[in-house]
């Protein structure tokens, strides 16, 4: 017999249900990198995906690893912790690169210049 046999139906379904819902939205990030248009639309949609998509995995992982064990086990919260600090920051350190370049090219207008009148 295995050790998933010995997880009780609720705890299960929760853990399926988060582990699904992690999936969905990893996935909907995924998709938006594909569909939109521009990059600064385009890195919007992983980097929500992944915070919430890996919170919700994470999660599941942690409900049913306390459920077997029998205690609480709390080190996939480091994981979520890392992820929810360095993927916003991988966000603003990629879109300031990326309005410097169209700056430097004259694509983009500064955020916050005066606009020419």
């Amino acid at each position: 017999m295995t050790e998933t046999a010995e997880l009780p139906a609720w705890v299960a379904a929760l853990t399926a249900l988060l582990l699904l819902l992690g999936a969905v939205v990893t996935l909907v990030g995924a998709v938006g990198l594909l569909r939109l248009r521009s990059f600064y639309e385009r890195v919007h949609a992983p980097t929500l995906g992944t915070t919430l998509g890996t919170a919700a995995i994470a999660l599941a992982s942690m409900i049913c690893f306390s459920a077997l064990e029998g205690r609480p086990v709390l080190h996939a919260l480091l994981i979520v912790v890392f992820i929810t600090i360095t993927t916003p920051v991988s966000l603003m350190i990629l879109v300031r690169a990326a309005s410097l370049r169209d700056k430097a090219e004259g694509k983009l207008q500064a955020p916050g210049a005066d606009s020419p009148a």
